[in-house]
């Protein structure tokens, strides 16, 4: 019996008899992942109107993946003061933004309270502004950083306005790999354990994996049935949705010489929504593929391309065509031309509008 079929009869498979799933043409995992994706969401396709804001770029760690954070590669180091991300969050709710995004470096100079204090002004400021904020490995930092629980950190979060968290961090859950590309940052178990205690709190995430680079298939693959049980264990909060994060291999330190194609990439979105049947959505973020890919990855199981971005400063540095986001109007016009409709839908996927 083929792995297809003893998938479709609940027969629980290791990561390295899934991994031959990649071994299937392009087009039978794409009829699939189709398939489940039209049973869901019909040819709906969801984005939001949202601003990325990325606080400063000076890190207390060195991720060889990484060409954001300021180092020999990204000479170039800020601080955003409070004021000037007051006036961003100012900017792009006068846009229509439902979404601020905040994610920043591990930042050694801004307390503890610094940060809360900014939640805290945002909502003030913006009470109907979604703060999505806060990825699992600051959390562990900042528990590192000013002696605190995991526990402690979310309950404060939460108290001063952030809503839901983004799923970096993740990057691959298998630790050898970690040790090599991302050293020093949270360890899978423990970026687990953190969505989980969210989760138990009954609030939302999303879970991201960043693959091809130095990685293997079945890497990949556990990556995904480790975040399917922790989406089993969710009584209350869950993920929202999965997020392949395509590695961007310009300024940094890996030296990948091996890029996946686009067929590689194809299959990995169709084998996540073949093999996460509980977390809702799949999520083709274009910000790393680039709309056009992001567009036929909704013909292979994804029904998420994102939203406007406006401006985006970690992929880009890398070399992603994202750093000043996307205009609505083209993201709408983009949509429908590829076949879709074009759904706007909030931070927790309650729909909007269709354009």
């Amino acid at each position: 019996m083929d792995i297809l079929d003893r998938l479709e009869q609940g027969e629980e498979l290791h990561p390295s008899q899934l991994a031959k799933l990649y071994e299937y043409d392009l087009l039978t995992l794409g009829e699939i992942a189709d398939q489940k994706r039209k049973q869901l969401y019909g040819s709906k396709v969801f984005f939001n109107i949202n601003r990325h804001i990325n606080p400063s770029n000076i890190c207390a760690d060195v991720c060889k993946f990484c060409a954001f954070s300021a180092s020999r590669k990204n000479p170039n180091p800020y601080e955003m003061n409070l004021d000037e991300i007051l006036q961003i969050a100012q900017n792009a709710h006068n846009k229509g933004a439902k979404e601020v995004h905040i994610v920043s470096s591990h930042s050694p100079n801004y307390t503890y309270e610094w940060y809360m204090g900014m939640f805290q002004e945002i909502k003030k400021s913006f009470p109907d502004l979604h703060i999505k904020a806060m990825t699992a490995a600051e959390v562990d930092y900042f528990s590192r950083r000013f002696g605190k629980s995991y526990e402690e950190v979310l309950e404060d979060m939460a108290k001063n306005g952030v809503d839901s968290m983004p799923g970096g961090g993740a990057e691959i859950f298998n630790e050898e790999i970690r040790k090599i590309i991302c050293q020093g940052k949270v360890k899978s178990n423990d970026w687990l354990k953190i969505h989980s205690i969210w989760h138990k709190m009954g609030r939302y995430s999303n879970a991201t994996m960043l693959f091809g680079h130095i990685e293997q298939r079945e890497h990949r693959i556990d990556h995904m049935l480790r975040l399917k049980q922790t989406q089993t264990t969710n009584k209350e909060g869950g993920f929202n949705a999965f997020i392949p994060l395509l590695y961007q291999k310009e300024n940094n330190y890996l030296n990948v010489k091996q890029f996946p194609s686009a067929q590689e990439i194809l299959k990995t979105i169709a084998i996540a929504r073949i093999l996460l049947d509980n977390i809702p959505h799949i999520k083709a973020y274009w910000a790393t593929l680039g709309l056009n890919l992001a567009l036929v990855a909704q013909e292979f199981g994804a029904d998420d391309i994102d939203g406007t971005i406006e401006v985006e400063s970690i992929q880009s540095r890398a070399g992603a065509k994202s750093a000043s986001g996307i205009e609505l109007e083209e993201l709408i016009f983009k949509i429908k031309d590829a076949g879709f409709r074009a759904i706007e839908r909030d931070s927790l996927y309650h729909e909007i509008k269709e354009y």
